[in-house]
């Protein structure tokens, strides 16, 4: 997994991409793949023009809270994708409420209202982690989040990624994990599907479809 081969461009060597361990010099780079994959997969700058909101949300607690547990896709200059996530979701929704959104709220304030923009509904999320404690997902404790540059998508960086993640969470002994995306976006179905990822039964699941598997 952590081999580099090299390939002939236009007369230069040019590294393979390789799946590693997350750096904190990633941070800035994970956080820019995050805005822009975040809008049904493709670029979220003209839905949430904040830069940070979205991974403050989806990429910063992981990465901030369960550090072992983020991977990234590296290019040879940056990072280019990540999979990033947790082992135990009842245990990372206390901890995201007891140290990473006091880190938030002076920049995002919690609502006093119903939300009026795309970016007030985010805010409302991020200030309220239990929402990730959906019930019928108790079998599967761990969960994650998935994100490539649209470059670097359909040439297996994303399986590679997802097998960094599932032996690590096999190493702690994690029995199955899921993850919820967005309905629309049906090619990143696909993707699970093919990863073999089963859709999970929710009473009210709202826009999100409910995927789980083992991590044998």
């Amino acid at each position: 997994m952590w081999e580099r081969s090299h390939a002939l461009h236009d007369g230069a060597v040019s590294p393979t991409p390789v799946i590693r361990p997350y750096r904190p010099g990633d941070r800035d780079a994970v956080y820019d793949v995050c805005v822009r994959t975040a809008h049904e997969g493709g670029d979220s700058r003209h839905v949430y023009p904040d830069l940070e909101l979205m991974p403050s949300i989806f990429a910063g607690p992981y990465v901030h809270l369960e550090p072992e547990l983020a991977f990234v896709l590296d290019d040879g200059e940056r990072a280019v994708g990540y999979i990033v996530g947790t082992a135990d979701t009842a245990a990372f929704v206390k901890e995201y409420r007891a140290s990473w959104l006091p880190t938030l709220v002076e920049r995002y304030p919690a609502p006093s209202g119903p939300p009026v923009t795309p970016s007030d509904a985010m805010i409302e999320l991020m200030h309220d982690p239990e929402r990730m404690l959906v019930p019928g997902l108790e079998a599967y404790p761990a969960h994650l989040h998935i994100d490539l540059l649209p470059d670097h998508q359909r040439q297996g960086h994303g399986r590679a990624l997802m097998r960094a993640f599932l032996d690590a969470l096999r190493r702690r002994n994690v029995p199955a994990v899921h993850l919820g995306m967005v309905t629309a976006n049906t090619a990143a179905r696909a993707f699970y599907d093919r990863l073999g990822f089963h859709e999970i039964p929710i009473a009210d699941p709202g826009p999100l479809t409910y995927l789980g598997r083992g991590t044998g």
